[in-house]
């Protein structure tokens, strides 16, 4: 679906990306993480066709941009952070006018795809409602359904989730998913948990440079093969620590908690062995008994935080247009 080799980008002489290569392929969930100023605003819109590069080649579903940008532009639909809608139309006159800009000139066609994007993003009932009077979660759903609008082969959402609350935000999470199951999208967030929950691949970007790219949990084995678990004892912390520590292959013991007697700790291996019995048994002779016991995968916000940790905040890369 898309295609972006050697790509870079410049603001005067400030390189927002450099040397950029990546693909996404048809029905992928794909994440942009990075943070500010690292380059995904700037992506997110030579995808959309709104900038050109300064060199490199990029291609979606099997067109050049910027060459042949209205055939791309006519693949994508599109999510800003800040959704463009107005709030004295309602629903329904705000999606018909949006068709009609997105070029479907007839009036039962416009009505169709309106009818359709409404019952994918549940706004059926509120058609009739101005926008204004409908809540923030309800907005983003407006702006995922104009998105859709002209059967779009790839869907771009910038940041869908921020400013909604838990409930709002696990309503567009699902609905997220279930667009990739038709859709290929893009999703561009800050929210970690997000990304790791919906995204099937996930390319992580500091100071406009490609630092990984990859599966979430990939990128968690790549970045460090070892394995953790985390556990909770009775007894006290220099207890635990000695009795674990002493363990062959473990390489790092921390105390997460201590109170009423009981010690809750995580443990690394230098390998991806299984050492949770090797735990109890040694935790048991030292007169500590195990409360509770896991295994446990390692977060993409460690990854994140990994590769970026050198990252210091820089200037947005659309200068006055957003901070990403």
């Amino acid at each position: 679906m898309i295609e972006v080799s050697h790509l870079s980008k410049k603001y005067g002489t400030h390189p927002a990306i450099e040397d950029l290569s990546f693909t996404v392929g048809d029905g992928q969930i794909f994440g942009l993480l990075g943070p500010n100023g690292a380059g995904k605003s700037t992506i997110m819109n030579i995808l959309t066709g709104y900038l050109a590069p300064t060199s490199g080649e990029v291609k979606v579903a099997g067109f050049s941009l910027p060459e042949q940008a209205q055939q791309a532009k006519a693949c994508v639909g599109y999510l800003p952070e800040q959704p463009p809608l107005y709030p004295e139309m309602t629903v329904q006159e705000y999606l018909d006018f949006a068709a009609e800009l997105k070029g479907i000139k007839k009036k039962a066609d416009r009505k169709e795809q309106v009818r359709k994007a409404a019952r994918r993003t549940g706004l059926e009932e509120v058609l009739p409602r101005l926008i204004r009077s409908l809540s923030k979660g309800y907005r983003q759903r407006v702006g995922i359904a104009q998105a859709l609008l002209g059967a779009p082969q790839l869907i771009i959402l910038d940041e869908p989730t921020v400013g909604l609350d838990p409930a709002q935000v696990i309503e567009i999470r699902r609905l997220i998913q279930e667009l990739g199951k038709t859709h290929t999208v893009i999703l561009s967030s800050h929210i970690l948990s997000e990304v790791q929950a919906v995204c099937s691949q996930v390319l992580i970007l500091s100071k406009g440079h490609l630092v990984a790219v990859g599966a979430p949990e990939q990128l968690a084995e790549k970045l460090n093969p070892g394995s953790r678990l985390r556990a909770t004892a009775l007894g006290g912390g220099k207890t635990v620590l000695k009795a674990v520590g002493s363990i062959p292959g473990i390489r790092k013991v921390e105390i997460e908690s201590e109170a009423d007697g009981q010690v809750t700790f995580t443990a690394e291996s230098a390998d991806a062995s299984d050492r949770r019995a090797e735990v109890s048994r040694a935790l048991s002779q030292a007169g500590c008994t195990v409360l509770a016991l896991a295994a446990e995968n390692r977060t993409l916000e460690e990854v994140f935080l990994a590769l970026t940790e050198n990252e210091s905040e820089t200037p947005s890369d659309e200068g006055e247009e957003k901070t990403e």
